[in-house]
């Protein structure tokens, strides 16, 4: 049977589900969608996050690396009638100059944490260029330390998938992954994910040096995307365990934040 990580039609419909049950909820709480609005996806995947903004008639654009991925998002929106703009690139050379001030909402769904320690302020300015005067960008990353912190959950191997095992010392982590024989790019993936160890201090601290306000942050001990995945009810961490800081980094499956520029 395939799975979400091989049959990226599945990962589209499941990543749709919870923008529009969550998602978009969560930022019309500090911004109201209007179908005037512009989106931007920064890392879009497939572009199943911005499905629910193209069915109410927002302008929505997404950018990714990968040109499988973006080749999947126009057939995915061509297959619903949708429209949207697709772009391969590296946004950290995208050319932004004409897009400076554009969107209404920017996303960045599990993408951060993707990006190169020494790039992240750069990738962040740039995210902060395009935003007009009110509009907002929706973050969200899972903790660090919290069981699959690593992504470790898009591996071939059953083996490589346990929890907590993105916590070895880099070079054992690395030589259990060659031992079981997942591929090149994939292991130099997980290994960029665990330079960059992103966790909810050292995001906000990259949030205050590039000059993005944060207007909320939830913090959820079950994702809100578990539900589409596993059938379990999203649940946000306890107020007070937000506040002890290896209880969050270590309980935190995904950490919501909304941001602005003023």
């Amino acid at each position: 049977m395939k799975d979400r990580y091989s049959d990226r039609r599945i990962y589209f419909e499941e990543l749709a589900q919870t923008s529009k049950e969550y998602i978009t909820r969560y930022i019309s709480t500090y911004k109201d969608i209007k179908s005037c609005h512009y989106v931007l996806e920064i890392g879009c995947g497939e572009g199943g996050n911005l499905v629910p903004f193209a069915e109410i008639g927002c302008k929505v654009c997404g950018i990714d690396i990968s040109i499988g991925k973006i080749d999947n998002a126009r057939r995915f929106f061509g297959d619903m009638g949708l429209n949207g703009e697709f772009i391969c690139s590296d946004f950290i050379r995208y050319d932004i100059e004409a897009h400076i001030g554009r969107y209404d909402v920017i996303i960045m769904h599990d993408v951060i944490e993707h990006v190169e320690p020494e790039d992240k302020d750069a990738f962040m300015s740039n995210a902060k260029a395009l935003l007009k005067p009110s509009g907002v960008i929706m973050s969200a990353f899972p903790a660090w330390k919290m069981p699959f912190g690593g992504h470790q959950q898009i591996c071939r191997s059953r083996l490589c998938r346990l929890p907590f095992i993105h916590l070895l010392p880099e070079r054992w982590y690395k030589g259990f992954l060659k031992v079981c024989r997942e591929k090149d790019d994939k292991v130099y993936e997980l290994l960029s994910i665990r330079r960059s160890r992103m966790r909810i201090e050292r995001f906000e601290s990259l949030c205050s040096r590039t000059g993005l306000k944060i207007k909320d942050r939830t913090l959820w001990l079950i994702n809100p995307h578990y539900k589409a995945k596993f059938g379990l009810m999203p649940v946000k961490l306890h107020k007070y365990l937000s506040c002890v800081i290896w209880i969050r980094n270590l309980m935190s499956t995904s950490c919501f934040y909304i941001l602005s520029a003023t």
